[in-house]
């Protein structure tokens, strides 16, 4: 057998506080260049959201940005642009995360500035009125008036699951975005935006004991409140395929996404983790298998993707979630055809294995991705801060490169051979006739 290359690791220190308030402490000091990153991550996302109040989660990121306790709105903008720095938030499935990259000298800002959010947002009548029609103005440019629109994150998994927090509307409809009152948002940020139920991460140039201080002042009297439990979303696996199609309107060439559910990536980590190395064996490059037999050879497909979650995050997801593949086709495409070739590679696969060097080329790609991933302050901030909230464990950032050397062929083979068309949930993208395909 052929020896395995060596990945290479990180070593970025990283230590762990709980104030007495319950907010967990990250902090990542690397002193090699004047910049910081830092992120509050908060135990709540889309799967949250109560049922009538779809893409509610969504909305309340964008009231966070409303102004503060003590700063009036547009304060955070100006704070961190005026020091140079860039800043957002963004909502997920299982988390909200908000964040700044500075020069290392404004650190203190930036943590005044969560701290400020975190006592009480200002939720206002006009501000909610305001940030529900930006949110309605993102739907129609990012999912009603583009091509693809919410395909698949949005289309598969009401196919795949029977849940309303797994298979609901992440965006959210009109009708619930508009009915959303004050009292609702008031209700919500007093849940889930508590002090025990959130993160904070600093990394970059930061002195510890000055670091621990400043954190410790801006944030140690924010009201206690403990987390909400958590509610278990778990839902059986499908014993039999589930296929569904829609007409998008502006799509000018067909499409299917295919979704298999996958072992829980925090209990079951060991088993989760080579179905993200077979996504990548799979799909990444002209060398993968799926490219090669699809694109370059049969010509049934345009392009295909594979990877791990419905947004694309292998690292920060909790259970239940899925790999998933996609794939454009060419004009008349034929779906059936591609997924029979898609369970034929799958065969060959768990039954011949691998080519040489297949799997450490693969592996060594995967390891770049997460080293260069980790290089920039924010991205380790932000990766840390969600290890720490999923699992408790933010230093495993140093060993994702490692983790994923690790996976065997044998383990490949296992995954590829557990994609069975049983297990499997299609959503099917008919070209309409305004993109000039055909209904």
């Amino acid at each position: 057998m052929a020896r395995r290359p060596k990945v290479p690791a990180t070593k970025y220190p990283v230590e762990r506080h709980t104030l007495d308030n319950g907010l967990r402490v990250v902090l990542a000091p690397d002193r090699s260049a004047p910049v910081i990153g830092v992120a509050v991550v908060y135990d709540v996302g889309i799967r949250s959201e109560p049922e009538g109040r779809t893409g509610f989660a969504h909305l309340f990121e964008h009231l966070m940005f409303q102004g503060s306790e003590n700063l009036e709105k547009l304060a955070h903008f100006r704070h961190v642009q005026g020091s140079g720095g860039t800043f957002n938030g963004s909502t997920h499935l299982d988390f909200t995360d908000y964040y700044e990259t500075l020069p290392a000298n404004a650190l203190e800002r930036a943590l005044f500035l969560e701290a400020d959010r975190m006592r009480g947002p200002r939720l206002t009548e006009e501000n909610l009125r305001n940030q529900v029609d930006v949110v309605k103005e993102e739907i129609r440019v990012n999912v009603l008036n583009r091509p693809y629109g919410g395909f698949p994150w949005l289309k598969l998994p009401p196919v795949m699951f029977d849940t309303f927090p797994n298979a609901h509307d992440g965006y959210g409809s009109f009708d619930d975005l508009e009915s959303a009152t004050v009292a609702d948002a008031a209700e919500f940020f007093e849940r889930y935006y508590a002090s025990g139920n959130a993160v904070l991460a600093v990394a970059g140039d930061l002195d510890l004991a000055e670091t621990l201080e400043m954190v410790q002042r801006h944030f140690g009297d924010v009201p206690a409140r403990p987390a909400p439990e958590r509610p278990s979303f778990a839902e059986p696996d499908l014993t039999a395929e589930r296929r569904e199609s829609y007409t998008d309107a502006l799509a000018p060439l067909p499409a299917l996404a295919s979704a298999w559910r996958v072992p829980d990536p925090v209990a079951d980590y060991a088993a989760y983790l080579p179905y993200v190395v077979l996504a990548e064996v799979l799909t990444d490059g002209e060398a993968s298998r799926l490219v090669e037999r699809l694109v370059l050879r049969d010509r049934t497909v345009t392009s295909v993707g594979g990877y791990l979650g419905f947004m694309g995050e292998p690292w920060e997801v909790r259970d239940p979630t899925a790999f998933l593949l996609q794939a454009h086709l060419p004009p008349g495409g034929d779906v059936d055809k591609v997924l029979r070739t898609v369970d034929e590679e799958l065969d060959r696969l768990a039954t011949d294995g691998l080519a040489e060097g297949e799997l450490a080329r693969t592996q060594a790609r995967m390891a770049t991705h997460l080293l260069r991933d980790a290089d920039a302050a924010l991205g380790r901030a932000l990766r840390m801060a969600v290890l720490e909230q999923q699992r408790g464990t933010p230093e495993l950032l140093n060993d994702l490169p490692r983790l994923v050397g690790e996976v065997t062929e044998e383990q490949i083979q296992e995954a590829a051979a557990a994609l069975v068309p049983q297990r499997r949930a299609t959503v099917e993208v008919v070209a309409g006739e305004a993109a000039g395909g055909t209904q």
